[in-house]
């Protein structure tokens, strides 16, 4: 009898697993800066004082803007 298959540690519909949004908002931040993320995405939290920690609350409870950052990382994938 052959062994089962393990599922794959890799989810290759999810781009993003084991992706933290902060992670994300930290390599988008450097590669960027908050300037052009400001541009890209007109949120107050980009565009005035921005900070990871105020960016990570208002992301997490704006649905349309978490995606909108989401997408803009897996695009430079």
């Amino acid at each position: 009898m052959s062994e089962p298959i393990k599922e794959s540690i890799n989810h290759p519909r999810d781009p993003l697993h084991g992706v933290t949004l902060e992670s994300i908002l930290n390599q988008l931040v450097q590669r960027h800066g908050w300037s052009e993320m400001g541009r890209r995405i007109p949120i107050r939290c980009f565009q005035f004082n921005p900070t990871v920690k105020s960016s990570l609350t208002f992301l997490r409870k704006t649905p349309w803007a978490r995606e909108k950052v989401e997408g803009w990382f897996i695009s430079e994938m």
